[in-house]
């Protein structure tokens, strides 16, 4: 307990990459587990048994660590790393990002369409937009971010986001302010540093508004 009764909260946990050196907390990294064939399994979920190994969420990054050997150096042991290592982290987080919008959508904390979600919007309602990656550019610039950092993600395919609101295809979604919110923009910006779409490495955009 802190003086006056409040109570006093610890520091979060810090975190050091393996590729680039860096520290920092969980939430911009992503964690690896030596599974118990000694092979290198992603653990996005942070939920795994045994010591951590952890690599900041960027395509750069990930394949350094696996180029340079970096996973059996942290581990101190001789283990086994997938070819397919990058891709998968890609794919677990992808599908970690449309579980936890599926969440927000059955929590009544996410609406898709171009109607309600510019509905959101202009009631101020929103404090998140994810549109698809593969959405007309033209269509999307008509609705604009709620400003700010990370207000706004593509990266996700329209088939992706449909998939989170039990459709076959969504344009635009988006979020209102609470944990779930929280977790989305989390799980967003690790994808986007990761993520490549027609041979790019997609940012999580930011617009102002007018």
């Amino acid at each position: 307990m802190a003086r006056g009764g409040g109570t006093k909260l610890r520091d979060a946990p810090q975190r050091r990459c393996i590729a680039t050196g860096t520290s920092g907390g969980a939430r911009g990294l992503i964690r690896f587990a030596v599974g118990p064939d000694n092979k290198i399994v992603p653990d996005v979920l942070g939920k795994l048994p045994g010591r951590g190994i952890w690599v900041s969420a960027d395509r750069d990054a990930l394949e350094t660590a696996v180029q340079k050997k970096l996973f059996a150096r942290a581990a101190k042991q001789p283990v086994e790393v997938p070819q397919t290592l990058v891709a998968d982290v890609e794919t677990a987080l992808t599908r970690r990002l449309i579980d936890v919008l599926s969440l927000a959508r059955k929590a009544g904390r996410a609406v898709a369409g171009y109607e309600k979600v510019k509905d959101w919007l202009t009631r101020d309602q929103a404090v998140l937009l994810m549109q698809a990656s593969d959405g007309s550019e033209r269509g999307k610039s008509k609705l604009r971010a709620p400003g700010g950092r990370g207000t706004l993600f593509e990266v996700l395919t329209g088939s992706e986001l449909g998939l989170a609101f039990g459709r076959e295809h969504v344009i635009h979604a988006a979020l209102a302010k609470g944990g779930l919110t929280d977790a989305v923009r989390d799980d967003a910006l690790r994808l986007s540093g990761v993520r490549k779409i027609d041979g790019r490495v997609p940012a999580g955009k930011v617009k102002k508004t007018i």
